[in-house]
């Protein structure tokens, strides 16, 4: 059966990861994607871009470090995960509701950038470890932690 929570997004990185860990220990990075339309305007004879709105990405573990370390404010990136709501109550008691993107992927855009990838070893247990180009294999699909690994 398909997955049709799934949702790609193109835009800039509204500002830079920010990485925390779960008490449990598991990193977790949140990123802001702003995500423009761009338009030829034939009054002015130019392109001009409409903000569309913002993001919330939530990437998890190992992948968490990685956008962390190699994502920077201002880059393009193209984002596909699922959508994903959760409530909360804020200092005045209200339940408020966000929708945010579980990151299945977040990769640079290389349409008017280029980037230099180095793959992570993966030996030893499942955990991180140093970088080595002889890596081989896919790494593990992200997935959201259980309920009491989330950090809200």
């Amino acid at each position: 059966m398909p997955n049709d929570n799934v949702i790609t997004i193109v835009g800039n990185l509204a500002d830079d990861p920010e990485l925390r860990y779960t008490p449990a220990g598991v990193a977790v990075a949140n990123v802001r994607v702003a995500v423009n339309q761009r338009f030829f305007n034939k009054d002015t004879n130019q392109w001009d871009e409409r903000l569309d709105g913002f993001f919330q990405v939530n990437v998890w573990r190992d992948y968490a470090e990685n956008v962390a370390e190699s994502l920077t404010r201002g880059a393009r990136v193209m984002v596909t995960g699922r959508l994903r709501s959760r409530s909360y109550e804020d200092k005045d008691g209200q339940t408020r509701w966000v929708t945010e993107i579980e990151a299945d992927e977040v990769c640079p855009s290389l349409k008017w950038a280029t980037a230099k990838v180095t793959k992570m070893s993966r030996g030893g247990g499942g955990g991180g470890g140093g970088r080595d180009t002889a890596w081989s294999g896919a790494p593990a699909p992200a997935q959201a932690p259980a309920a009491d690994e989330v950090p809200f």
